[in-house]
């Protein structure tokens, strides 16, 4: 009777055994994105992964900094919404152990005003939005410089800021705001620099209303972040192959219309 017992009690936890990695992936992998395409988008690859078995919660966010502090906390398993270099200068600055699984989508930034309806028609001392984020911040700035407007002192690279102009025949003035608010400043400011997500959120078509827009090849092609410790696992490959497969570059290219680009 003993030998019956420790038989059976060998089994169970042999059930057990192969029974727990399967209640582990019944947990969803919890994704945070912000407003607008990057949760459009995952909405499509959640579908695709329900499909494949994998569980995908996303968590919307409203701004840039918190899904980085929310995945570095255990919060998230990933995020989808930034670009690497804002990636890097948030691992630098707040040493969060965040790293790229995989590139998604570009989005070139736009220039919009309700003000003017070419950029050369600017007046001098015009009040012009920028992000208050430094990547951001410098990216808009060394798109203005590719246009002509001013010229940044050598070497400031993709963390300029208005510190680093040099030339500014229109004086114009720079006002930094939070990314987010950037197309609420229109009625207020002379012109805005706005990123596509936050564009597209407002009703704006970069295609349709940018008097201005940054140029195709771009170093800020948006990613998938998730922690070091998460990169092998098989549930971080199984979400980028998701994500970068042919019915999502198809989604993108349909839904968008070219205001947001595969970038895989």
């Amino acid at each position: 009777m003993s030998k019956r017992i420790f038989l059976h009690s060998l089994l169970a936890l042999a059930a057990v055994a192969l029974l727990t990695p399967a209640l582990a992936q019944d947990k969803p992998i919890k994704v945070g994105v912000t407003a607008g395409p990057h949760a459009q988008i995952f909405e499509q690859v959640k579908k695709l992964a329900e499909k494949e078995g994998l569980k995908i919660q996303i968590v919307e966010f409203s701004d840039y900094i918190q899904p980085n502090a929310a995945l570095a906390a255990g919060d998230l398993d990933a995020n989808s919404y930034q670009h690497k270099p804002f990636l890097d200068q948030q691992v630098k600055d707040r040493g969060y152990k965040l790293v790229n699984a995989g590139y998604t989508v570009n989005f070139p930034i736009g220039i919009y005003s309700k003000k003017v309806k070419h950029l050369a028609d600017l007046k001098d001392g015009a009040k012009f939005g920028v992000p208050n984020d430094p990547t951001n911040g410098g990216r808009v700035l060394l798109v203005l410089q590719d246009l002509g407007l001013i010229k940044l002192k050598p070497g400031s690279g993709l963390k300029a800021t208005p510190l680093d102009v040099v030339e500014n025949p229109k004086k114009i003035k720079f006002v930094e705001l939070d990314a987010a608010q950037l197309p609420r400043s229109l009625d207020d400011l002379d012109a805005s620099a706005v990123n596509t997500n936050y564009a597209l959120s407002a009703g704006l078509q970069p295609n349709r209303d940018a008097i201005a827009q940054e140029a195709a090849k771009s170093p800020y092609v948006n990613l998938i972040a998730v922690r070091e410790q998460d990169q092998a696992k098989p549930w971080v490959a199984k979400l980028v192959k998701l994500y970068q497969s042919e019915e999502i570059r198809k989604f993108i290219q349909t839904e968008f219309k070219g205001a947001v680009l595969a970038g895989f």
